[in-house]
């Protein structure tokens, strides 16, 4: 096992394993702060989205230990027929519980290396954004990449989509189409989980609004990535909420090419560390 190879964890709910995919990145010497916890976006992995890029690398060189968790129908996780495993509440819960299993603590006055940072992608950044929410007690500070004040899953057409897997029907929705030729870059996604989440999403819509985190919060997009747009609005909700938030674009980049981005990691690292 390489240095940058996670180990998988164990993880139940209620004494039921979810076979969900778990990993924990050690450093070999850790600074003493909280654990990261790693939230990927739709239709990717923690390799995708974490390990291929170099995040796993350069989160372990500045000595800090990261949890990561493949979404369900995602990566190495199992694709779960029912709906209700798709669902924002559920995957939330997993990821909570995966990192209490994993040795996270609430945030302790006086010890730095207690409490909880987020880094969250894409429909991670909208789960990373409703725990910060929902979880003061435990969150320290939030990174979130390429966020969105509304919902892009909430407009997925799901009929069409499935129409176009059927027969080859052109989707008229560009949203729509875009979305799933993501998902089809990867031979080894599952389409149907992957449609399946889309549609456990619509049941729970995002709303920034909902849970206004109250934490420090780094808000990045690539300048090429319309959802760009979003950052100065989800900044002003947190600090009207009387939190901290700051912003980054990054030249050059899109929704896409982003989490491969020197800057971005570096702003995330600085921004962590303090």
């Amino acid at each position: 096992m390489s240095r940058h190879s996670g180990q998988s964890h164990p993880h139940t709910v209620e004494g039921v394993d979810p076979h969900l995919n778990v990993q924990v990145f050690r450093p070999e010497h850790d600074a003493g702060l909280p654990p990261v916890l790693l939230i990927h976006g739709f239709s990717s992995s923690i390799e995708l989205n974490w390990v291929n890029t170099g995040w796993v690398r350069e989160l372990q060189r500045a000595g800090r230990w990261a949890i990561a968790m493949d979404l369900p129908g995602h990566g190495s996780s199992e694709a779960p027929a029912d709906m209700d495993s798709y669902s924002p509440g559920k995957i939330r819960a997993d990821l909570l519980q995966a990192v209490t299993d994993a040795g996270a603590r609430p945030i302790q006055d006086g010890d730095r290396s207690s409490g909880l940072d987020v880094v969250g992608y894409s429909l991670g950044g909208r789960i990373g954004w409703e725990i910060a929410g929902t979880q003061r007690g435990l969150v320290r500070r939030v990174v979130l990449g390429g966020p969105s004040h509304n919902d892009p899953l909430a407009e997925f057409d799901v009929v069409a989509a499935q129409q176009y897997l059927a027969d080859g029907t052109p989707i008229a929705d560009a949203s729509t189409a875009a979305l799933l030729k993501m998902a089809q870059l990867v031979p080894s996604n599952n389409i149907f989980a992957f449609l399946t989440l889309i549609e456990a999403a619509k049941v729970e819509p995002f709303d920034p609004t909902d849970a206004v985190p109250h934490q420090d919060i780094l808000l990045v997009a690539g300048a090429e990535d319309p959802r760009s747009a979003s950052l100065d609005m989800l900044a002003s909700l947190v600090n009207g909420a009387g939190g901290h938030a700051e912003t980054v674009l990054v030249p050059g980049r899109n929704h896409t090419n982003t989490t491969t981005s020197r800057a971005f990691k570096d702003a995330a690292l600085e921004f962590l560390a303090r």
